[in-house]
């Protein structure tokens, strides 16, 4: 993914919300081995790791039924299935991408509120920034409910905001990282811009209304930090 990088985008932020999957951790071995054995366990063809890559990023309710085109009643059934999988070997089969957490702790130093607005179960991303030991750079972590009532990222934003404002933080100058197209419409919906990462799972043409796309933790850090 390529784009001009701005001196608009280089600018004081009040507030920085984060993605988790493919822009915080490098999440996809876990997710995709929990669906494959999904796939299996309900007696349906296995995608190829291709395919699999897809769902990482949006709600997974949403790509089973688009992807594997599943009614909503199977979509539920086969999302408890991976749930159920995903906590017991999925979860933590994953890394953190080399340069987040030096860029997360000056983040921090800095003062700058941080929050996370993740489509991932809420439950799920606390438990893995928790055992990166992430957590505590973090004002807000905000995800999916269990019952996917919340999962579009939209919905999501929304509420990280709201839990943010509740706290006081001031949120005039607001930006979105992620490495999604899902994270930057998610964060138009609210008019918030987004910076996106290229070492994510998103492809050259999810970067189209994106503001930057940075290639390292240092590039982001200086569009964050100036």
């Amino acid at each position: 993914m390529t784009n001009p990088i701005t001196t608009t985008v280089t600018r004081t932020w009040t507030c920085v919300l984060f993605d988790l999957d493919g822009t915080l951790t490098d999440s996809a071995p876990g997710i995709t081995a929990s669906l494959a054995r999904m796939f299996a366990a309900l007696g349906r063809p296995v995608p190829t790791p291709a395919q699999l890559l897809e769902y990482v990023g949006p709600p997974l309710l949403d790509s089973l039924e688009a992807f594997a085109g599943m009614t909503e009643p199977e979509a539920r059934n086969a999302l408890a299935v991976y749930r159920e999988d995903y906590a017991r070997h999925g979860a933590l089969d994953s890394a953190v991408f080399p340069g987040i957490r030096g860029l997360l702790q000056r983040l921090h130093a800095a003062g700058i509120p941080l929050a996370l607005a993740t489509s991932k179960p809420e439950i799920q991303a606390t438990r893995i920034l928790e055992h990166f030991d992430l957590a505590q750079y973090f004002d807000v972590i905000t995800g999916a409910t269990e019952d996917e009532s919340r999962s579009a990222k939209a919905d999501v934003v929304a509420e990280a905001l709201r839990r943010l404002e509740e706290r006081g933080t001031a949120l005039d100058h607001t930006v979105m990282v992620g490495d999604r197209q899902y994270d930057v419409e998610g964060a138009a919906a609210h008019g918030l811009p987004t910076i996106l990462v290229e070492w994510g799972y998103g492809s050259p043409a999810e970067a189209q209304g994106a503001i930057a796309v940075v290639h390292s933790a240092d590039q982001l850090s200086s569009l964050l930090l100036g």
